[in-house]
C-alpha cells in the first residue's frame, strides 16, 4: 500500500514515518518546505493554497492527514478546514480509497476556536466521498511538559489543580495509526488515550519530582464553560484500547529519575 502523510514533519508525523516504513508500506510524506529522507518521497505541498496537492495524491492507496495549524489566526481556518476540503477533493480526483483524519478528543465538548477548527474538519472528512476513519487522540506529554514549563515561566506553576489529562505516547498513535490503515476504512470516530487519568496538580507533582524543582504550584481556577468542561473531563475518554506509557514513563526518560515511578 502507498501512503500519503501530510505534516508529515511535525512530533505524530516523525513517529509516523518510520512506522509505516516497518510494517512494509511505500511512504510519501508532505512538506511546505524540501525535505530529503532515503525511506521516504517528500512532494512540496501547502493545504493553505492547494499547492502541489494533486501530484502529492496522485497514485496514493490512502492518505494519512496529519497536518495542522494550531496557532490561533486565520491560517488555522485556511490550513485545517479549507486545506482539508482541498485535499478531500484531490484525493476523490485520484481515486485514493482511504482517509484518516488525526484529530483531538475534546473537539466536539471543549469550547475553544482550535478545536471548532478540528471539529470542522473532521465533518469535512466525515461528508466526503472518500472512505474515511477519525482517530481523536487525547494529548501528547510532551505537550503537557511544555505547558507546564510555559505555566512556571514566572516561578510557580499556574494552573487549573483540577483539571484532567490523559497523556497519551505519539509513538502509541502511530502504531494505532498504522492499524487503522491495515484495518481499511472505519466510517467511524475512534478515540485513544494514554493509560491513565492524571489531575493537573498530580501532572505537576510528578513533573516538579522529575525536575528536581521546588517550584509550588499556585492554583488558578480557570472559569466558566471552558474551565468546567476541563474539569469534567472534557479532554479525557474510557475508549478501550489504551496506550500503555505513562506520565512517568515520559518523565523518566526526559529528565532521568524515577519520576515517581
Amino acid at each position: 500500500m502507498r501512503v500519503l502523510v501530510t505534516g508529515a514533519a511535525g512530533r505524530l508525523g516523525r513517529e509516523v514515518l518510520p512506522r509505516l516504513r516497518d510494517d512494509g508500506y511505500t511512504v510519501r510524506a508532505t512538506s511546505r518546505r524540501p525535505r530529503t529522507d532515503p525511506g521516504v518521497e517528500w512532494a512540496v505541498t501547502d493545504l493553505a493554497t492547494g499547492a502541489g496537492l494533486a501530484e502529492a495524491v496522485a497514485g496514493v492507496d490512502a492518505v494519512l492527514h496529519l497536518a495542522s495549524a494550531p496557532t490561533p489566526g486565520r491560517r488555522t481556518h485556511q490550513v485545517d478546514v479549507l486545506g482539508t476540503r482541498r485535499l478531500a477533493v484531490a484525493a476523490e480526483r485520484a481515486g485514493v480509497g482511504h482517509l484518516v483524519y488525526v484529530s483531538i478528543v475534546g473537539v466536539d465538548r471543549v469550547p475553544m476556536p482550535y478545536y471548532r477548527h478540528k471539529l470542522a474538519a473532521e465533518q469535512v472528512v466525515t461528508a466526503g466521498p472518500v472512505p474515511w476513519s477519525v482517530l481523536r487522540a487525547t494529548q501528547f506529554p510532551q505537550f503537557l511538559d511544555e505547558l507546564l514549563q510555559a505555566s512556571s515561566r514566572f516561578g510557580p506553576t499556574i494552573g487549573d489543580r483540577a483539571i484532567l489529562a490523559q497523556p497519551v505516547d505519539p509513538a502509541e498513535v502511530a502504531a494505532r495509526l498504522a492499524a487503522r490503515l491495515a484495518a481499511g476504512p472505519l466510517r467511524g470516530i475512534e478515540e485513544y488515550g494514554g493509560p491513565e487519568v492524571l489531575r493537573f496538580d498530580e501532572a505537576v507533582r510528578a513533573w516538579r519530582t522529575a525536575r528536581r524543582s521546588r517550584r509550588p504550584l499556585l492554583p488558578v481556577r480557570i472559569p466558566g464553560r471552558l474551565g468546567r468542561t476541563l474539569r469534567d473531563g472534557g479532554l479525557v475518554t474510557e475508549a478501550l484500547p489504551r496506550g500503555a506509557r505513562t506520565w512517568a514513563d515520559y518523565l523518566a526518560d526526559t529528565y532521568g529519575g524515577t519520576a515517581g515511578k
